[in-house]
């Protein structure tokens, strides 16, 4: 068993075509490992046996038929804020714990066509909101690495499980970070890809103009992998690209010379411990030394990006949750005597303390006589932050940087002060508000032996040359190591 599970979704692709091992086999195999590993990681909200062991069936009667595709039969876990028709989607909240929706998301679609094999729903901080996965209605998920620490949020879930080999690959949803710092936290790969590259057709919105879909992997080979099966154009998201689908596996060899790798000195000032400065400021050097050349750049809207992100982010969510109100949506509290202690006892009840809080915010920034002074003001700064990546990458073909400024830090250590917490997104936000795709891939280790993550970002639509770097990289250290 322990040998499957420590294999690539590239190397099953392989494998499965090869009839080394049937899909069922390979299912089994995660089933057992989730079942021996949940009572300490608790990475799923919910898991379904008999459903994954029919998907593997038909997946190894595609394959015998000579129809498989490369992510046949491989097993997977998706975050709990994806819609999956007639399975629960909870959002890890208790506004949503008895809804099941009617559909499948685009991107669920896309892996059904595939053929792949769903494991079950993944914990998360509640509707996307929180950096930790404590957030969480459904309880909380820890560090495969070290159950006393956190695997990072909101896609904690997400990258829990695949570093502890309770799934080959999930996916996550990042509006803030919130694939990348769970990746680097837990020591596995995550891609947050350009804003509108994946399509958002039936994921539960925290922030519209900022969430993305995005894949949690081992390495970086099967991050492009998975990809390449989720990328493309749907009518359904008017957001949405419209681009052909990309083989991201393409190229993916070609190394980094000649490349330019951006290093901005915003990135490596106050408030980053030495432990990640010299991991990836080693990493930089890894990369200089097989030809890439290093590049300082300068970006100083980057100190006001974290403030913008939160207002921006908050005004969103107040708007997109509103309709969670107990008449036409979610959780309705059983005692109310009107209609406004239905909406206020619903609410109140329904939401956890991280969502209310920022609903408050966005309500607050976007009330009359604050919406210019706040919410303008932050998507004033928005552009300044995207025209700073313009201006960098005029020098640059891509920006290394941290992902978070600490290693993964103890259950409970910043849930009484959020503002901390929060300061701990300062290097992935601005991806988010300028739209780009980031590359979040372990580089090294820091305090207590936990993983530390380097961050690529590229400009819009590059991810095929931010995993080229990757791949680079990762074949020059050896592959990331995962907990198991």
């Amino acid at each position: 068993m322990k040998e499957l599970i420590n294999k690539s979704v590239y190397a099953h692709a392989q494998s499965l075509e090869k009839k080394e091992y049937s899909a069922v086999e390979l299912t089994k195999a995660y089933l057992d490992t989730i079942s021996q590993r949940e009572q300490d990681v608790h990475a799923y909200i919910s898991t379904n046996a008999d459903y994954a062991l029919e998907q593997a069936k038909a997946a190894d009667k595609r394959i015998a038929a000579g129809e498989g595709a490369a992510l046949t039969g491989i097993p997977a876990g998706i975050k709990d804020n994806m819609c999956t028709k007639g399975i629960a989607t909870t959002c890890a909240s208790k506004m949503l714990a008895d809804y099941v929706p009617p559909y499948d998301a685009h991107v669920i679609q896309r892996l059904q066509d595939a053929g792949y094999v769903l494991l079950g729903k993944l914990n998360m901080d509640e509707f996307a909101m929180g950096s930790s996965t404590e957030n969480s209605a459904m309880g909380i998920t820890k560090n495969p690495c070290d159950t006393t620490r956190v695997p990072g949020g909101s896609s904690g879930g997400s990258a829990a499980a695949v570093a502890a080999g309770e799934a080959a690959y999930t996916l996550g949803s990042d509006t803030g970070g919130s694939i990348r710092q769970p990746a680097a936290f837990c020591g596995v790969v995550g891609m947050k890809p350009t804003y509108g590259r994946v399509s958002r057709y039936g994921l539960v919105a925290f922030a519209s103009s900022l969430d993305q879909i995005g894949p949690v992997t081992r390495d970086v080979r099967d991050n492009a992998l998975v990809l390449s099966a989720i990328a493309g154009y749907d009518k359904r998201d008017a957001t949405c690209a419209d681009r052909s689908t990309e083989d991201y596996l393409a190229g993916l060899q070609d190394g980094v010379a000649g490349l330019r790798i951006g290093l901005p000195e915003e990135f490596f000032g106050d408030g980053i411990s030495a432990d990640v400065k010299q991991a990836v400021l080693a990493a930089a050097d890894t990369l200089e030394g097989m030809g890439a050349a290093l590049v300082q750049v300068k970006m100083p809207s980057l100190d006001h990006a974290l403030a913008a992100y939160y207002v921006i982010s908050s005004a969103e969510a107040s708007s997109n949750l509103a309709r969670f109100d107990g008449v036409r949506y979610g959780y309705r509290a059983a005692d109310f005597s009107d209609m406004d202690t239905l909406y206020q006892n619903s609410r109140s009840e329904g939401f956890g303390a991280e969502v209310k809080r920022r609903i408050m915010l966005g309500t607050f920034a976007l009330s009359s006589g604050y919406y210019d002074a706040y919410y303008k003001k932050a998507l004033q700064v928005r552009s300044l932050v995207r025209a700073d990546f313009d201006a960098a990458f005029e020098k640059c073909d891509c920006i290394l940087s941290p992902v978070a400024p600490t290693v993964a830090y103890k259950i409970g250590e910043k849930t009484s002060d959020p503002l901390e917490m929060y300061l701990g997104d300062a290097y992935s936000v601005p991806v988010n508000i300028a739209g780009l795709p980031a590359l979040s891939m372990p580089c090294g280790t820091g305090e207590g032996g936990m993983p530390v993550g380097m961050q690529l970002i590229g400009p819009a639509f590059s991810e095929a040359m931010l995993y080229r770097v990757g791949y680079a990289f990762e074949m020059g250290k050896g592959e990331g190591k995962v907990c198991r």
